[in-house]
């Protein structure tokens, strides 16, 4: 009878008080490094996609995070039900790349480490991150002696009858040290790929730029230096 009890005391809801000095403290700290990590990613992430408009989430995501786990850490009840409430939430967002995710699993990684009231572990933790994240790209950048590395192409042409993927692909890599389909969309009008791409050299630029214009008069051509999208 006393074994009952005690696990149902164990298992009941337990509003132990939350002191909202360090509740308000931890959410704003929360903010702020979500924010910072928002600014890390716009300016030196490689994503293809618009990073200003997805980092716009991080904040949120950190905060309900924190929120979210200073509300169950101090009864079990509460965190069984969490799992059970997430497991009827869908969670279908377009994560087109994995540095999209990592950057998606530090944002929570801070929330929870503040919702866990582990401020100095988390502050470190994130320091640690970013200061290697900077690091990484101003090493990258430095070994990068020509213009022509870490371009995007895109190539779009209203006659896809005319002109190919294979015959796209096939000028490049006679042009290209380095080649990455990003994207292909084909329709009936209209044909566009998008490559990220590196060469050698300026002539190999205009080889290929003139290879690929060769192929049919429809073809339209962009490229972008991946490193100054913001």
């Amino acid at each position: 009878m006393r074994r009952y009890q005690a696990l149902k005391d164990f298992m009941s809801t337990q509003n132990l008080p939350i002191s909202i000095f360090d509740f308000s403290l931890d959410l704003i700290l929360s903010a702020i490094l979500a924010f910072v990590l928002s600014r890390v990613y716009i300016y030196y992430g490689t994503s293809i996609s618009n990073r200003k408009l997805f980092a716009n989430n991080f904040i949120l995501i950190c905060m309900t995070t924190m929120l979210i786990i200073s509300i169950v850490k101090a009864s079990l009840a509460l965190s069984l039900g969490l799992v059970g409430a997430l497991s009827i939430v869908r969670f279908r967002a377009a994560i087109k790349e994995p540095e999209e995710l990592s950057y998606l699993f530090l944002t929570i990684g801070i929330g929870l480490g503040f919702g866990a009231n582990q401020r100095l572990i988390t502050l470190t933790s994130f320091l640690i991150i970013i200061s290697i994240i900077v690091a990484r790209k101003y090493y990258q950048n430095k070994n990068n002696t020509y213009n022509f590395n870490n371009l995007i192409l895109t190539i779009s042409s209203t006659n896809p009858g005319k002109v190919t993927l294979e015959k796209i692909v096939e000028v490049l890599r006679n042009n290209c040290t380095s080649l990455e389909l990003k994207r292909m969309d084909e329709r009936k009008e209209v044909l566009e790929a998008t490559f990220k791409v590196e060469f050698q050299n300026f002539d190999q630029f205009i080889q290929s730029k003139t290879e690929i214009q060769s192929l049919n008069e429809s073809i339209h051509i962009s490229f972008i230096d991946n490193r100054g999208i913001i």
